[in-house]
């Protein structure tokens, strides 16, 4: 509802009594009488020596404007014979809490006893020429963009190309679209990642929509080209869309997709407004009032541009398993990288929430519990027979190799399974799973863009449990996620909060996280057993990749094992993994080329094959 605020008139000079003095013959009462009528918006043009033109352009104005009210004051009235010239000042209310206030003049003829106003559009505001209207106009912010965390821009604005079919207007939809997944299927020749569609399931879709039934959208690239493609297609359309657009259409498309819809608000950023002078076909004069635009800062996420191609490219180097790894920032929780391959694909979002046995390297934690509970240290003397007994299970080391009496770090180094086993079978029901809390596995994250399971660890009350739990098979089960969130922890010293997209309302949730903090002079044992797994252990495949950590795994499975390696180097913390991958050295491997396409680019040639290793 518009609120209308009256004009009130200010006259200086003495007061007369009506019934002494004749009140003088000027403009005055014509002009305050146009400013109330114009404020009420109540034909003012009537007291014009134009009514109608005058009434038409002040409805426009008034329309344009979306005013909700407009004050006026008339400051004064100077008049000369037949002619006066009234100076008032006004005030538009505009949506918004938006104001608009200016001084103008108009001119008032005599005729007889009457006084006219002269129209023209100046009357509403000086800057108007003939057939000009006042037009309020949004002025959009631009929209910001989305920006990994080394810098590279992932979303920005750009455009879209939604391809649209009128049912209306097509006899034969099916066959339609038919046509449209032709043309899609040559632009794929040239681009992978231009889109397949399914005619006959969109046309069983279609048949419930009466007008425009949207096919297909493509980026900036190919968009035209279809469109080009599609001109001569009766009922067919393609509509250019603004859109956030992806640089590099292959970077992780799946939380890229959750990302642009999560952060969709947050680039808007607030509009600018202005009152322009319009002619009659639209045209922007001369803008008149108004605000700049705010626009929103970049939203940063956590995915790293280089670090994504770079594990991406080392799992598609096993384009033939079920191949995925994930990266983590350790110093601040970041999550650098999500890579499968197609056939990890398949089974849906397993890098992050898969659940598979992690086999020895679960010894991380099993290392840090008995450290921490039961006083041992990396030159503690421990037995590693080559299979052994323990409570009804018997435990084998890989091929059966035996170190008899050693250490504790060269225990760790070879991946002893029995060594292992006795130091979780004498730990207390819960102490394990304890420990592994601490390390993130099985803390529940609720994290804005990701979906994500950590692991689960037995309480271990049967002594079975807790003896199989030590060597990661039995019910130990957790993601590349929740084991590159152990490693991390382990570089750290404390569980970094993982998460996603930074600032805003975007956040991550636990409703289990740890609160017990991890001891700095286990935690440096612990590192210190990690770096002998690569020195002189199971992962001397890696040697030469720089400072790296890690433990490897072979977890046991029915018609075969996965090949795990976690680890970090630096402040990257990972974890690898290849489904039905046989021994740890094909992961070893994968990392590996993960390292060298972070140091030297991924155009380098393949790493130098790691020796064979038990998990």
């Amino acid at each position: 509802m518009r609120r209308r605020v009256f004009s009130t008139l200010v006259l200086t000079g003495l007061l007369f009594s009506a019934a002494c003095t004749p009140r003088p013959d000027v403009a005055d009462d014509t002009a305050e009488k146009f400013l109330q009528d114009l404020a009420s918006h109540s034909k003012p043009g009537d007291l014009t020596d134009n009514a109608a033109t005058a009434n038409d352009a002040i409805d426009q104005s008034w329309d344009k404007l979306q005013a909700e009210g407009l004050a006026t004051h008339l400051d004064k009235v100077d008049t000369n014979g037949n002619t006066a010239t009234a100076h008032y000042s006004m005030d538009w209310d505009l949506p918004g809490d938006r104001h608009m206030r200016y001084g103008s003049t108009m001119t008032l003829t005599k005729s007889g006893s009457k006084w006219t106003v002269r129209w023209q559009p100046s009357v509403l505001h000086p800057a108007l020429g003939a057939n000009q209207h006042l037009e309020l106009r949004a002025v959009p912010a631009q929209t910001a963009s989305v920006v990994g965390s080394d810098g590279a821009v992932l979303l920005a604005p750009g455009s879209a190309y939604r391809v649209l079919v009128d049912t209306k207007k097509v006899k034969d939809v099916r066959g339609t679209l038919d046509r449209v997944a032709a043309q899609l299927d040559g632009l794929r020749a040239t681009d992978p990642a231009v889109p397949r569609i399914d005619p006959a399931a969109l046309a069983a879709e279609a048949k419930g929509v009466n007008g425009q039934f949207s096919v297909v959208t493509l980026g900036e690239v190919q968009g035209p080209k279809l469109a080009a493609a599609l001109a001569g297609f009766d009922g067919v359309r393609v509509n250019q869309e603004s859109a956030l657009v992806r640089p590099d259409p292959g970077f992780a498309p799946d939380i890229m997709s959750r990302v642009s819809t999560l952060v969709d608000k947050d680039l808007q950023g607030a509009n600018g407004w202005k009152v322009a002078a319009v002619t009659a076909n639209g045209a922007e004069v001369k803008q008149l009032d108004g605000a700049d635009p705010n626009p929103a800062p970049a939203v940063h996420v956590s995915l790293a541009k280089n670090v994504q191609d770079a594990a991406q490219a080392a799992v598609d180097t096993r384009g033939d398993a079920k191949a995925m790894m994930v990266v983590l920032r350790p110093s601040t929780g970041e999550v650098l990288a999500v890579a499968q391959t197609a056939k990890a694909d398949e089974d849906g979002n397993v890098a992050l929430m898969g659940q598979y046995p992690p086999g020895s390297t679960f010894k991380i934690l099993t290392a840090y519990a008995g450290l921490s509970h039961q006083d041992l240290s990396p030159d503690s003397t421990v037995n590693c027979p080559g299979t052994q007994n323990i409570g009804g299970r018997v435990v084998t080391n890989y091929n059966g190799f035996s170190l008899g009496t050693t250490t504790l770090q060269r225990a760790f180094a070879a991946s002893c399974n029995t060594t292992f086993a006795n130091v979780s079978s004498g730990l207390a029901p819960g102490q394990l799973a304890g420990v592994a809390s601490q390390f993130g596995l099985g803390v529940d994250f609720t994290i804005d863009g990701l979906d994500t399971f950590t692991g689960s660890v037995p309480r271990g009350d049967v002594l079975l449990d807790r003896t199989e739990a030590g060597y990661g098979q039995g019910l130990d089960l957790v993601s590349p996620f929740g084991m590159a969130l152990v490693s991390a922890t382990a570089q750290r010293g404390s569980m970094p909060t993982p998460y996603l997209i930074s600032g805003g309302d975007h956040q991550t949730r636990s409703k289990d996280q740890a609160a017990q903090p991890l001891d700095p002079g286990k935690v440096d044992q612990l590192r210190s057993m990690m770096r002998a797994v690569v020195t002189t252990g199971t992962a001397r495949g890696i040697a030469g990749s720089g400072e790296v950590f890690g433990k490897t795994g072979e977890a046991e499975v029915n018609n075969g094992s996965h090949a795990w390696f976690t680890g970090y180097r630096g402040d990257l913390a990972f974890a690898t993994l290849i489904v039905y991958g046989g021994g740890s050295e094909s992961a070893v491997s994968v990392t590996n080329r993960f390292f060298a396409n972070m140091d030297k680019g991924p155009d380098q040639g393949p790493p130098a094959p790691a020796p064979a290793a038990e998990g």
